[in-house]
């Protein structure tokens, strides 16, 4: 007669993890997961840090992105004070920065369009990166589209704030000047690019933030996609 193995039977009694269980513990964060938590982070720049370049003095009062003299001024700076031209030179640099100020609180949409439309494709080695990798990948991915769009916005701020005639002022007198190189440089040029330069160090101040303080992770999102950063 066979008897059947006790210590068999008990086993048979074991009880199986669902596999469903296993799947969901081991499945890492997927690559959508981590690009929209990036993208994310890059809204919330824009939102908590951007807006702030929009307010009166805005760019003006941040020594991170205020607007200084024209390159080709600036090595003269001392030599136009010289000659009197001291409170108009200051009252240049301010003009720039309020057609910054201006510009960029009518191109707001334009950033937050260009974050939605970015396709992150090595999403995992950005959120793994630099502080400011999120907001590197998306300067060079935006940066030529951005600059057209962004430049009537600012060429318009420009002429609202009298920066235009202020600046063709300066650079007139300047010119005057015996012995030195005439120049005209371009100041809607000169002021979207450095408009967008601080729009990108100010997004870059957010992502660091997040990256670095839980405090920062203020949504399910920011916190399970930086939460696989914070391993590395």
């Amino acid at each position: 007669m066979y008897w059947p193995n006790k210590s068999k039977s008990k086993k048979s009694k074991i009880k199986v993890p669902k596999i469903e269980a296993i799947t969901k513990a081991v499945t890492p964060t997927s690559a959508l997961d981590i690009s929209n938590g990036l993208k994310e982070a890059l809204n919330k720049g824009v939102s908590e840090q951007v807006s702030k370049l929009t307010a009166l003095d805005g760019f003006y009062k941040n020594d991170l992105v205020k607007i200084s003299m024209p390159e080709e001024l600036q090595r003269v700076d001392a030599s136009l004070r010289k000659l009197g031209m001291g409170s108009l030179v200051d009252d240049g640099i301010k003009s720039l920065n309020r057609a910054a100020e201006d510009a960029v609180k009518g191109a707001t949409p334009i950033f937050v369009t260009a974050i939605k439309d970015i396709t992150i494709s090595d999403a995992k080695s950005i959120l793994l990166g630099k502080e400011n990798a999120a907001t590197t990948y998306l300067q060079t991915a935006t940066d030529k589209d951005l600059y057209a769009k962004f430049n009537p916005v600012v060429q318009e701020s420009v002429g609202k704030v009298g920066a235009d005639v202020l600046w063709a002022s300066i650079i007139n007198k300047y010119n005057t000047i015996p012995f030195i190189l005439k120049v005209n440089p371009d100041i809607t040029d000169y002021v979207t690019k450095k408009a967008m330069d601080g729009v990108f160090k100010m997004i870059a101040v957010e992502e660091k933030n997040i990256r670095e303080k839980l405090t920062s992770r203020n949504s399910d999102l920011l916190k399970s996609v930086f939460a696989l950063q914070d391993k590395k």
